[in-house]
C-alpha cells in the first residue's frame, strides 16, 4: 500500500482516525457486520475475505452476526460462533487477518432468540415468550430469571472469547429481530418481574449485558450496539420509544451502529427501490444525544455522498456492507485518487441470497468474493501472461474476460456482433428500477479504456472460418443466449406449440415490443424478469394479467429480500397476479392455465402472451468449431458465460474472470476447495 499518497483535499475527512473507546480506527470506513456465508464452517476463508477487506484500507472490519452459545443456532445460514476454544482460534485467524493491515476488528455478538430453531445444536430456542421460530415447525421455551442469568454468563463468557480471540470492538446486538429486541418488544415483552412492562424494565437486559460486557473486556476493547434508530414498529418500539433508549443509554456504549426498522423494505433493500444514502433522515438525530460516534449504513457507492454524511453530522463513521464486498479496495482508491476504478455496488443482493441459500457469498461486482483464500484470488492482482486471445461476444462474461487477460498482459481482440457492449447487461438495465446493473458494464469499459492491448470491434459478427482465420492462440466463446418460446422450463419438458405472431420472449421486449391490450407474463423463471416485464408493460397502458408457476410473484427474489416489494409494486401498477398455474394451451386469444397442484384449468384472455421461462445457450459457433476437429473442442477453444451455462449476471461475470485468470495456468492437482483448520 502507498503510504506517501495523500487524498485529495475533498476526502481528507474521510481519512481522519476515530477514537472509539480504548481504541482508534486509522480513518472513517467501517465495514459493519454482514453475513457471508462462511461463518464457522470455511474459518480460512472468512478470515482471508475480511483481511482483504483491511488491506484494501476498511478502517474497521467487523464479522457476521456471531452466535454466543448453542442455543442461537441459525442453520442452514452458517452463522460465525463464539462457543469454545476452537471458536476461539479460529476467529483468532480472522482478527489477525485484519490487524496485519493495521484496521480494527469488530465482533457482532448475537443470540438469535425465537427466531432461530437450533437445527444444528437440537437445544430449545430461548425466547421472551414462547412463539414459533422462523420457517419450521417449533417454538421458542419462554425465559424465566434463572434463563435470563445463564444469558448473561454465556454473553460475558463469549466476550472475554472475544477479548482472547484479538477482537478490539465487541457489540452488543438489540436489533433485526433477535432476543434482546424480543424484550424491547411492546407487543411481545408481557413479563411482570422487572424485564417486562416499562420502557426501563424492556431495556434492562440491555443496559445489563452492556455493563456487563464492558466489565468483561476491561480496557482492552471498545463496546458497541447495533439499534433500530426509528424503533421496531409501532407494535413493538415506537420511534419516540427508540429516542428514549438512546438517550437514555446515550454513553454507556462506545459505539451506536445505526439500522432501521424496515430491514428488506429500506436498510437491506435493493437498487431496484432504494436509492444510495436512504437511511439518513432517520438516524441523523442520534448524534444530537451522545458524545460517542456513530456509524450508519447506506449502501454508499460515492465519495462525495461519504463526505456529505460526515461533515452534515450525520455520522463519524461511514457503514458500508454490499460497497464493500463490491469493491474490497474502495477506501484505498479514494485515497489514491482512483476513483474511476471503483467497483460500484449495484444493490442487486445476490450477496445476500447466496447466504441466505446456506452458501459463501459472492458478488456480481466482484468475482473474487469469497475466493481469496480458496482459489488465492486478489480483486487487484492478476498473473502476468502472454500470448493472443480472441473473445467472441462483449457481454459480461466477455467484458470481465477481457478486462482481466488486458491486465494480465495479453494481446487481446473483442469481437461484438452488436453495435454496442454489454450485451444483456445493457438490455436488462432498461427495465424499471434496474438502472445501476448497468455498473457491470461502465466499469468494465472503463477499465479496457485503460488498456492499450485490448481492441474491441463492433458489428463484428464471426464465422466459424473468421475465427480460424484470425489465428488466435485462445479463443473464447462468450455468444449468450436467448429466450425459449415453447415454454419449456423448470415446469414443462415438453414444448409446445403456439401462434408465432401471438407469443413474445424477454428478447422481443428488451429490443422494444410493447403489446398492447391484453397481455398474459407467464413466469417460469421466477425471479426479476417476469415482473419486471409485466410492470414495464402495464405502465405502458396494458392490462397485463402476472402468471406464475409459483406461489408467490417472482419467488427467487425471496433470497434477495426484495420478494414483498416486488408483489407489492405488482399490485400498485394493476396488474393481475395468479400463482401456481401452469400454461396448458394458447390459441392466440385465449390461454389456458392448469393448477400446478390440479384442482379446475382457467382460461384468460390474452391478445399476446410473453413468456419467461428458460434460455438456450447461444453455442452455434462453438459447435461449428468442434465439428471441424471432431466431437471435442479444439484446443484453446472454450465457451464462457451464457454461451455455456445460463444463468444471472454474477455467474456470467464469474465464468469470464476464471477463464480469464486460469488461461494457460497450471493449476495445482490438490485444489483448495474443501478448507479446513
Amino acid at each position: 500500500m502507498d503510504q506517501v499518497t495523500q487524498p485529495d483535499a475533498r476526502y481528507r475527512v474521510l481519512f481522519d482516525p476515530v477514537q472509539i473507546g480504548p481504541v482508534i480506527a486509522r480513518n472513517r470506513f467501517y465495514q459493519v457486520p454482514h453475513c457471508t456465508g462462511m461463518g464457522y464452517s470455511l474459518p480460512r476463508t472468512l478470515a482471508a475475505m475480511r483481511g482483504m477487506k483491511a488491506a484494501g484500507g476498511w478502517g474497521v472490519v467487523c464479522t457476521e452476526y456471531c452466535s454466543i452459545h448453542p442455543t442461537s443456532d441459525d442453520l442452514p445460514h452458517p452463522f460465525a460462533s463464539l462457543w469454545d476454544e476452537g471458536d476461539t482460534r479460529n476467529l483468532a485467524a480472522l482478527a489477525e487477518a485484519v490487524h496485519e493491515h493495521g484496521s480494527l476488528a469488530g465482533v457482532e455478538l448475537w443470540h438469535g432468540g425465537s427466531y432461530v430453531a437450533n437445527l444444528g445444536s437440537r437445544q430449545p430456542t430461548l425466547g421472551v415468550r414462547s412463539m414459533p421460530s422462523h420457517g419450521e415447525p417449533v417454538q421458542s421455551q419462554p425465559m424465566d430469571r434463572r434463563d435470563i442469568r445463564e444469558l448473561r454468563r454465556w454473553h460475558v463468557e463469549a466476550a472475554r472469547r472475544a477479548r482472547a480471540a484479538g477482537f478490539d470492538i465487541v457489540y452488543v446486538y438489540p436489533a433485526h429481530g433477535y432476543l434482546l429486541w424480543e424484550f424491547l418488544s411492546r407487543s411481545l415483552n408481557g413479563r411482570s418481574d422487572e424485564y417486562g412492562g416499562s420502557l426501563e424494565n424492556r431495556t434492562r437486559l440491555l443496559r445489563e449485558l452492556l455493563q456487563e460486557t464492558r466489565e468483561a473486556v476491561g480496557d482492552k476493547c471498545a463496546v458497541a450496539t447495533r439499534f433500530s434508530a426509528d424503533g421496531h414498529g409501532e407494535e413493538h418500539l415506537s420511534g419516540s420509544e427508540a429516542r428514549d433508549v438512546i438517550g437514555a443509554l446515550a454513553e454507556l456504549p462506545d459505539l451506536w451502529d445505526l439500522v432501521v426498522s424496515d430491514y428488506y423494505g429500506q436498510e437491506m433493500a435493493t437498487s431496484r427501490f432504494v436509492p444510495e444514502a436512504s437511511l439518513e433522515e432517520k438516524v441523523r438525530y442520534v448524534k444530537a444525544l451522545t458524545t460517542k460516534p456513530v456509524v450508519s449504513v447506506g449502501r454508499f457507492t460515492s465519495p462525495d455522498t461519504m463526505v456529505r454524511q460526515v461533515r452534515s453530522g450525520v455520522m463519524d463513521l461511514v457503514g458500508a456492507a454490499r460497497p464493500s464486498i463490491a469493491d474490497p479496495f474502495l477506501p484505498e482508491k479514494i485515497r489514491t485518487g482512483r476513483l474511476e476504478d471503483i467497483r460500484e455496488c449495484i444493490g442487486c443482493n445476490v450477496c445476500y441470497a447466496y447466504n441466505y441459500r446456506g452458501a459463501a457469498i459472492r458478488c456480481t461486482q466482484n468475482p473474487t468474493m469469497g475466493e481469496e483464500w480458496r482459489r488465492g484470488w486478489h480483486p487487484e492482482q492478476v498473473p502476468p501472461g502472454s500470448g493472443s486471445v480472441l473473445i467472441v461476444g462483449a457481454g459480461p462474461a466477455g467484458l470481465e474476460a477481457a478486462h482481466i487477460l488486458g491486465k494480465r498482459g495479453f494481446r487481446v481482440s473483442v469481437a461484438e456482433a452488436r453495435n454496442a457492449a454489454g450485451g444483456r447487461v445493457t438490455l436488462e438495465a432498461r427495465l424499471p428500477g434496474l438502472s445501476e446493473w448497468g455498473r457491470v458494464r461502465d466499469y468494465r469499459l472503463g477499465q479496457l479504456r485503460g488498456l492499450a492491448n485490448v481492441t474491441v470491434y463492433f458489428e463484428s459478427k464471426l464465422t466459424a472460418s473468421d475465427v480460424r482465420e484470425f489465428g488466435a492462440d485462445h479463443v473464447l466463446i462468450a455468444t449468450g443466449a436467448h429466450w425459449r418460446r415453447d415454454a419449456t422450463g423448470r415446469s414443462r419438458a415438453q414444448p409446445l406449440a403456439f401462434p408465432a405472431a401471438k407469443v413474445l420472449t424477454p428478447d422481443d421486449i428488451l429490443a422494444g415490443a410493447r403489446p398492447g391490450g391484453s397481455v398474459v407474463v407467464y413466469d417460469d423463471d421466477n425471479y426479476y424478469m417476469g415482473p419486471s416485464i409485466a410492470v414495464l408493460l402495464a405502465r405502458n397502458g396494458a392490462r397485463v394479467s402476472y402468471v406464475t408457476t409459483a406461489s408467490t410473484a417472482g419467488e427467487w427474489s425471496h433470497y434477495t429480500g426484495e420478494q414483498q416489494r416486488v408483489q407489492e409494486q405488482l399490485i400498485e401498477v394493476g396488474v393481475e397476479i395468479l400463482v401456481s398455474r401452469l400454461i396448458a394451451a394458447y390459441d392466440g386469444t385465449t390461454i389456458v392455465l392448469d393448477g400446478a397442484y390440479g384442482g379446475p384449468s382457467r382460461t384468460l384472455e390474452a391478445s399476446s402472451v410473453v413468456l419467461v421461462t428458460s434460455r438456450e445457450p447461444d453455442e452455434a459457433l462453438y459447435r461449428q468449431l468442434c465439428d471441424t476437429a471432431g466431437t471435442d473442442a479444439p484446443a484453446g477453444i472454450q465457451r464462457i458465460g451464457d454461451c455455456r451455462q445460463p444463468g444471472i449476471i454474477a455467474h456470467a461475470v464469474y465464468a469470464g474472470h476464471r477463464a480469464a485468470r486460469e488461461l494457460d495456468v497450471v493449476m495445482p492437482a490438490t485444489s483448495r476447495d474443501r478448507p479446513t483448520i
